[in-house]
């Protein structure tokens, strides 16, 4: 169970980094176990001390978006995944994550804390806790023509 976990959350990271973001790699036991290295943080968005607060209306699309995001994942969604990225996501993409998400069983998503905004950047952290654990992972956000979503 654990390994299939790890491979679900490696994959959600591949296509991330590849064309989404990285998401997280939590493993469990199990045999030819393999390791592989999470994606780089993202730097936290551009901000100052004397930065006044992001206006509501961003607020609101980043929380919506985040709250979706969680809720994607929750229940293994690949296709609601996909339409939250900026860039569209390959067919065979999704279907791969979809695979892997449906092999790695239930998982326990949240958000770890309240979405910080800076302009057109923005970033939350997703906690996914499953058998081996838990990792929070934070996911750059990005307004493009006026949306927000997951760059890549």
């Amino acid at each position: 169970m654990r390994r299939r976990l790890s491979t679900a959350l490696v994959l959600l990271a591949v296509v991330v980094a590849g064309g989404v973001l990285g998401l997280v790699l939590i493993g469990l036991p199990g045999p030819a176990r393999t390791t592989t290295e999470p994606p780089a943080t993202p730097p936290p968005p551009r901000s100052s001390p004397s930065q006044s607060p992001a206006p509501a209306a961003d607020q609101a699309a980043v929380a919506t978006l985040a709250r979706t995001l969680v809720e994607a994942i929750t229940r293994a969604d690949s296709a609601e995944f996909g339409t939250l990225t900026c860039k569209p996501q390959t067919v065979a993409a999704l279907k791969e994550l979809q695979a892997k998400w449906d092999a790695a069983g239930p998982l326990r998503v949240s958000l770890a804390g309240q979405p910080a905004i800076a302009g057109d950047d923005a970033t939350v952290t997703v906690r996914v806790e499953g058998t081996g654990g838990h990792k929070d992972t934070p996911f750059p956000l990005r307004r493009e023509n006026g949306r927000w979503c997951v760059p890549g």
